[in-house]
């Protein structure tokens, strides 16, 4: 039954959606095999999980909502949905994009400017956004802010004469790394990375450096080296990785930022989750194993490996029930 009637209504559940999936020519086999999707399907880069993006809107793909789009289900709920606070400030855009992402090449080096900088040049909310690594090769490894100081000035010289990274914070990682990154901060993907990442709806970007690469036809990528000038954080800090110590049945917080807290949750027994004074919907993102979800309203849905689900603001407690453990990201507007 789809949701495009107005003799009925629904109360809001926990709702799952169609992965949308991006062919690029850096990508490998990981989401399909990750979201056991068959036949396997090579050359996915990213899957966009639950998005509210124009043009790339998330279609549900459960119960009396199903074949409704995000945005669709957005502009009938309201803060039914997403929360007062959150309709207030972000009206019909729904304010998170979540993705899975595999680099089977080293992805360009970029920065996001932020909410000032964005809506001043493109009218936009600016990216701030989170990488959870899922899955990482031997060797595989990423960029995230300054090894070094570097000036404005010298950061257009070494882009020009092809050493921009060295000035950049290396990181070899393995499953389970965190890393937050703030509009302003230099960051890329390494090849090998196999990431879930948590952002802002935005898609604006500045493409600063991808290693001098031409395409078929001779011809280099279109780089944005002035446009990132002023929107690049220069401050270095000791470390750019998010420590943790994992707690089995216990939330560990991992990130807690004005537009998302993350928060990781591995249980092996029933875990209930308190939302009736939490003003946003949530988010969970299945890393591993399998659970089944239950609501206050008696809804019950199962999520398993490479799922996202979200869950109404409306609702006021979940209880998750994992089948022998599950590993999940949650994530809500706020801090």
């Amino acid at each position: 039954m789809t949701y495009n009637t107005q003799e009925q209504t629904y109360p809001l559940y926990p709702l799952k959606f169609h992965p949308i999936l991006k062919s690029v020519i850096w990508g490998g086999s990981e989401i399909s095999l990750f979201k056991q999707i068959s036949p396997v399907q090579e050359g996915i880069g990213e899957s966009w999980e639950i998005s509210g993006v124009k043009n790339n809107l998330s279609v549900v793909a459960n119960g009396p909502f199903a074949g409704t789009t995000l945005g669709e289900l957005l502009i009938r709920e309201k803060d039914k949905l997403v929360g007062r606070k959150v309709y207030e400030k972000y009206g019909n855009t729904f304010p998170l994009l979540i993705k899975f992402i595999d680099a089977r090449d080293n992805l360009s080096i970029q920065v996001h400017p932020d909410d000032t900088l964005a809506g001043e040049r493109h009218g936009s909310f600016g990216k701030t956004e989170m990488w959870y690594v899922i899955k990482a090769a031997p060797g595989a490894f990423l960029y995230s802010g300054f090894e070094k100081n570097i000036t404005p000035e010298t950061y257009v010289e070494t882009v020009q004469d092809n050493t921009f990274t060295n000035s950049l914070k290396k990181y070899e990682v393995q499953e389970g790394d965190v890393f937050f990154l703030p509009a302003g901060r230099v960051h890329a993907i390494g090849a090998g990375c196999f990431i879930a990442e948590i952002q802002q709806t935005s898609d604006i970007t500045y493409r600063i450096y991808d290693y001098n690469r031409k395409d078929a036809n001779g011809n280099s990528r279109e780089l944005h080296t002035e446009l990132a000038k002023d929107a690049i954080d220069y401050k270095i800090s000791d470390s750019y990785k998010t420590n943790y110590e994992k707690n089995t049945n216990q939330p560990v917080d991992l990130v807690s930022c004005p537009y998302f807290t993350t928060r990781l949750l591995e249980a092996d027994i029933p875990m209930t989750r308190q939302y009736a004074n939490l003003d946003s919907f949530v988010i969970y993102i299945c890393m591993a194993g399998h659970c089944t979800i239950k609501d206050d309203k008696g809804n019950s849905e199962f999520l398993g490996q490479g799922e996202s689900m979200l869950i109404p603001a409306d609702t006021k407690s979940v209880t998750i029930i994992p089948d022998e453990s599950c590993k999940l990201l949650e994530t809500f507007v706020g801090e």
